[in-house]
């Protein structure tokens, strides 16, 4: 919180929590950068909800990444994956979303369940970077005043690392002299916001107290205590069988190979091998 501002935000670090869904697939670079700042980017923002569920971010286009998803729950696990379709332009880590996405949306969802009605922001990609078209979409929410910076780098050491720093508004005041120093003070926080390196919001070894007191201990920050955020994927073996066994015969005979069927998940790129002979008859019903 920045009392003095009206405003509160969110600070993102992701280490092994990225480096796990990141290094399971042979991603190239600049694929792997755009996703986890997608990661890091749903991370901060579900932070801001109250909901009991999952919260998703989706980009769907017609360029070379068909899509990108990056889902987090209330209790802190993370997910996320690229469908990678075509090969990737050189010039793509400049522009990545004109030049991975292309022409498409991007959508923000919380689901919070079967019995509940999804709640779902819809903005066309407007922009070079995923932050540009965040706040495309902020500019057009009436409701949600805000700012991001975003950061994904590959360290020798340590794997992938990731970051995002979330600023919002609070409710305008109606006096228009508050009003003033108000916005006053959001643009300076912006300032400051954009002052941060993407190696400050990578590096853990820089403290999050330290960095959020460096950008704005001017005005007075308020830090609460961290939430921990972890790498975890939903499939199961007994999940892909009964996913496999929903298919109709045709199907299930074109992806079986050498006698077997082989499932990949999206999220984790783990694989499960079927004996298609063995499939419960039950289930294919």
């Amino acid at each position: 919180m920045i009392d003095a501002n009206g405003l509160h935000g969110r600070l993102v670090r992701l280490g092994p929590a990225l480096d796990a869904p990141l290094k399971a697939h042979d991603y190239p670079e600049p694929v792997a950068v755009l996703l986890g700042e997608a990661l890091a980017l749903a991370s901060g923002l579900s932070a801001g909800l109250k909901f009991d569920g999952v919260f998703s971010i989706q980009a769907r286009g017609d360029g070379p990444v068909k899509l990108l998803v990056a889902d987090v729950t209330t209790d802190g696990t993370i997910r996320g994956f690229a469908d990678v379709r075509d090969p990737i332009p050189s010039d793509a880590a400049d522009t990545p979303i004109p030049r991975l996405i292309g022409a498409g949306r991007l959508a923000f969802t919380v689901d919070q369940g079967p019995d509940t009605e999804q709640h779902q922001g819809i903005v066309e990609l407007q922009g070079a970077s995923l932050a540009d078209c965040v706040h495309h979409y902020f500019q057009q929410s009436s409701q949600y005043s805000a700012a991001v910076k975003l950061a994904c780098q590959f360290d020798e050491d340590r794997g992938w690392r990731g970051g995002a720093l979330v600023l919002q508004r609070l409710p305008e005041d109606e006096n228009p002299f508050e009003r003033d120093r108000l916005e006053e003070g959001w643009r300076t926080a912006l300032t400051l916001m954009g002052s941060c390196t993407p190696a400050e919001l990578c590096d853990g070894q820089v403290g999050a107290d330290d960095l959020l007191y460096r950008l704005f201990h001017e005005d007075g920050v308020r830090v609460f205590p961290a939430r921990p955020l972890k790498f975890s994927c939903k499939c199961s073996t007994a999940r892909m069988q009964a996913a496999v066994s929903m298919l109709s015969d045709g199907e299930r005979e074109e992806m079986t190979i050498d006698g077997k069927i082989v499932v990949t998940c999206q999220f984790c790129n783990a694989e499960q091998v079927f004996d298609p002979k063995a499939l419960s008859p039950a289930l294919a019903t």
